[in-house]
């Protein structure tokens, strides 16, 4: 049976070192490259013509606007439209991700840790400083709740603090550990298709059943895909009202 983690090893494709620090291509940047391109050329070719009667592209081009411009507005609110960009570029660029990763022979760069985590501490550094920035000093209160007494205050402003930093690492850890559990179970089923099949005669007529299982998985890990990415964006959006609106 191949490993089912093979698919997750970081590849160099194009050396490339400066003063000592590796600046290679690598797997994992290729196909991050390949799905920025995409999706913006999708997006651009699909929002070309704007027509008055939009055909399939175009309408699903629309339906994603629309479906995370919804959520950026019942999430954070009228004030949140100013996050919208970058809420839409986070989702459209884990979707790619996640999609991109269930082709064949393909890398799927949101099961590193590396990339989720770096996303998230991108959400958070937004948050700190979109906060600061709105509400001053003032956005500090966040770590003080309304109608604690005074005296239970040195233990509640611990917590409030670990659970707000806590977050970005919960935010990675839940994308990054969905696609590789998924991904793993994909290759350890379709590697037993594949050696029932090679084993010939009436265990080779066994392999149907791994092999539907397996089709099954992929439509279910293609569910999870979408899934993810909109979870990510929700909870994203969830993390900016923090910095447009206090809740003490």
């Amino acid at each position: 049976m191949a490993n089912p983690i093979h698919q997750f090893e970081i590849q160099t494709i194009v050396p490339f070192h400066v003063g000592g620090v590796d600046l290679s291509l690598t797997n994992s940047a290729l196909w991050m490259i390949i799905g920025t391109v995409l999706s913006v050329s999708m997006l651009r070719v699909a929002m070309s013509r704007s027509d008055l009667v939009p055909g399939r592209g175009q309408m699903l081009a629309e339906l994603t606007y629309e479906f995370i411009a919804k959520m950026v507005r019942d999430n954070i609110g009228p004030k949140g439209r100013q996050y919208f960009p970058f809420v839409f570029t986070l989702f459209m660029f884990v979707l790619m991700g996640n999609l991109l990763g269930l082709l064949p022979y393909s890398f799927t760069y949101t099961s590193h840790l590396a990339v989720t985590g770096m996303l998230a501490l991108i959400v958070f550094a937004t948050v700190i400083v979109a906060g600061i920035y709105n509400h001053g000093l003032h956005f500090f209160h966040l770590f003080m709740p309304s109608g604690v007494p005074i005296w239970l205050m040195p233990l509640i402003i611990p917590i409030e603090i670990v659970s707000f930093f806590v977050r970005p690492m919960t935010l990675s850890v839940r994308l990054f550990a969905n696609m590789m559990a998924g991904h793993i179970m994909l290759k350890v089923v379709a590697a037993f298709a594949v050696g029932a099949i090679g084993m010939g005669g009436a265990i080779g007529l066994l392999s149907a059943f791994p092999v539907m299982i397996n089709v099954i998985m992929m439509v279910f890990e293609l569910l999870v895909a979408m899934i993810q990415a909109y979870v990510f964006a929700l909870l994203v959006c969830v993390y900016l009202k923090d910095s447009v609106e206090l809740h003490h």
